[in-house]
């Protein structure tokens, strides 16, 4: 089973399987190693399949290595990348740099050099998988509510580790405004003075993080993660996930469950 795909795009054929040959018996299995003869055919492999490190000549007809990869950033597409070359010129070494690139190797390539520059680049692209995913599960809304330095003794620093504690419970604002010893009109006010949320949106955002941090990182259905973030049913559940990411929650799932975070 291949846990992750590598592409080479070179337009001299015997560089390319040399490098497919290197990679796939140092890999043992664990990598698919595609080739494409240029940007063109690199171009079609990459909208069939999910590519986890472009390994690419820089010298090629029509479209280059370079071009390729600044094309790539154009359409945001966020990929870890090694450059070959048989220049040593500090232009391109210096765009490559600028485009993401993780090495700029010389060919010709020791086998224990494009080695070494394949594990590293692995353990960018992990890391850079890391890095999305989380993006994907936190809210920046509540990160900037969560970074503010409210005082100790602050009513809303109070309102908000109650809620924290008490997220998978049918909250009410006068629950918390009783906690905080508040009148509950007051209560809201401040609330969304200080965090820029009404108490209903908070709540709302803070299950559904959680849901996303449970769709990812368990195997419990939908149901138990609506009854763990504090949803009675799971109708409701996916409506106000899908009223706010765009996608359902099995979807969510399904798109961001490949690695772990």
């Amino acid at each position: 089973m291949y846990y992750k795909t590598i592409l080479i795009v070179d337009d001299e054929p015997r560089t390319r399987q040399g490098l497919k040959k290197t990679i796939e018996v140092w890999g043992e299995g664990k990598y698919d190693v595609l080739c494409a003869a240029s940007a063109k055919e690199a171009f079609e492999i990459l909208e069939e399949k999910k590519v986890h490190l472009l390994i690419t000549d820089i010298c090629m007809p029509e479209i280059s290595g370079l071009k390729m990869l600044e094309q790539l950033r154009n359409r945001q597409d966020r990929l870890v990348s090694i450059i070959l070359s048989g220049f040593p010129e500090f232009d391109y070494a210096q765009r490559a740099i600028q485009l993401g690139v993780v090495n700029y190797l010389l060919k010709p390539i020791s086998k224990s050099k494009l080695i070494e520059s394949v594990e590293k680049a692995m353990e960018v692209e992990d890391n850079q998988n890391k890095v999305e995913k989380i993006e994907k599960i936190v809210d920046k809304q509540l990160l900037n509510i969560e970074s503010e330095n409210y005082q100790n003794q602050s009513p809303i620093k109070e309102a908000l580790g109650f809620i924290d504690k008490s997220i998978k419970t049918q909250l009410s604002l006068k629950e918390v405004a009783k906690h905080v010893h508040l009148n509950h009109s007051y209560l809201s006010v401040l609330f969304k003075e200080h965090t820029g949320l009404t108490f209903s949106e908070y709540i709302t955002r803070k299950r559904l993080q959680e849901a996303k941090k449970l769709l990812v990182s368990t195997n419990l259905s939908i149901d138990e993660i609506a009854q763990n973030v504090g949803y009675h049913t799971s109708k409701y559940f996916i409506k106000l996930f899908r009223e706010f990411e765009g996608i359902t929650p099995h979807q969510f799932r399904k798109s961001n469950k490949d690695n772990d975070i």
